[in-house]
């Protein structure tokens, strides 16, 4: 199944993988969606055979709030890199900062950050950064579905807010953006992911907590394959079919192309399979 974990600052989400593989001592688990180190929130870490689902659970919408530091830009957009530029701040209204954040919502192109994990001729956009090398960065299609404002903390120059937003959106950019549109520079102090997709940050455990239950054999932090996809339909096989299905043999079907949860007769839970063009295929068998 999956875990939901809330990663503190400081660990990159490759370190919390290692955590949960050493503490249920399994090799099998991954993560979708990464959070940069100094990032927070929800991370979603799929655990033995739910590493199979990861595909279906790359979900294109996330919540976010962040805290954009105004007045220094930095090479990495965020408060881990180095200081590039110094720029006054003016006097900023709440009225003109909402219509900044307005300013984003639709669908727009995004040119991601120099320090990222975007590969460009097979090496991450990073690895040209460390070295000093050029490479151009072609903007990426994104899409705002909403931003608010939380505050303005008018001494510090930081202005928080909250935004939903598509798979792909670097919110580093996003501050860096934001920023110029204020007539100054900036970037992003603060980041806690709050959602992805279904899944929710109140549901998340800490890292001490999810050790706690794991030692303690409690593990009903790990969500099973079952209720994960809840709400996707479900097909119930008939008994001469399941041996056919399990070993990879294609049913055909009148449903809907789609990922479906597949049961035995007697209503025990198999797994996951995808229909398409009125094919039922194997995926994923518990």
């Amino acid at each position: 199944g999956i875990l939901l974990i809330n990663k503190p600052a400081g660990y990159t989400s490759h370190d919390i993988v290692g955590i949960v593989r050493k503490k249920l001592h399994t090799k099998k688990v991954g993560h979708c969606g990464t959070l940069d180190p100094d990032a927070t929130g929800v991370l979603v870490v799929c655990v033995n055979k739910a590493t199979k689902a990861i595909q279906f659970l790359m979900s294109d919408t996330k919540v976010y709030r962040a805290t954009l530091s105004l007045g220094k830009s930095t090479d990495t957009y965020d408060a881990s890199g180095k200081i590039l530029e110094e720029k006054e701040v003016g006097q900023i209204s709440q009225a003109q900062v909402i219509d900044v954040l307005n300013s984003f919502l639709g669908k727009s192109k995004q040119k991601p950050p120099i320090y990222s994990a975007i590969k460009v001729n097979g090496k991450k956009l990073y690895e040209y950064a460390r070295k000093g090398q050029e490479v151009e960065l072609k903007p990426r299609q994104i899409e705002i579905y909403s931003i608010q404002l939380v505050g303005i903390n008018e001494k510090e120059k930081q202005i928080s807010f909250k935004v939903k937003c598509s798979k792909g959106t670097y919110i580093r950019s996003l501050c860096e953006d934001i920023s110029k549109k204020l007539g100054t520079v900036g970037y992003m102090k603060e980041l806690n992911r709050l959602q992805v997709g279904e899944f929710y940050i109140k549901d998340a455990v800490t890292i001490s907590e999810m050790k706690e239950k794991i030692e303690a054999g409690n593990l009903e932090s790990i969500i099973t394959i079952e209720e994960i996809f809840k709400n996707n339909p479900q097909i119930q096989l008939e008994q001469e079919q399941i041996e056919p299905y399990i070993n990879g043999v294609k049913i055909n079907t009148e449903k809907t192309n789609g990922v479906y949860r597949i049961y035995k007769p007697n209503g025990t839970f198999i797994g996951l399979g995808i229909i398409e063009n009125s094919k039922l295929k194997r995926d994923l068998v518990i």
